[in-house]
């Protein structure tokens, strides 16, 4: 095999793999957001080496939630009821 198709067929499966990323964030981001949470956990624990852990912080979801401490259930927000 020569090196240039060698090349090509590397390209051609990474097109593929952004291409199933993409596929699989838009049809499926919860799905997604738990395995880079699941991934991100394995990586930043305290025996890991200092990259990995970075990596770790790095490809973690976003955190969520509305701006409370917790992120749960908005029961400390604000007292007045919300207007439907």
């Amino acid at each position: 095999m020569t090196t240039g198709l060698l090349l090509q067929y590397i390209v051609v499966a990474l097109i593929v793999l952004l291409s199933a990323w993409v596929v699989l964030k838009k049809q499926f981001p919860g799905t997604v957001r738990k395995a880079r949470g699941a991934l991100a956990l394995g990586l930043v624990k305290p025996q890991r080496a200092n990259w990995m852990q970075a990596l770790g912080r790095k490809i973690a979801p976003p955190a969520t939630g509305g701006g409370g401490a917790c992120g749960g259930c908005d029961s400390c927000g604000p007292t007045t009821p919300k207007q439907h």
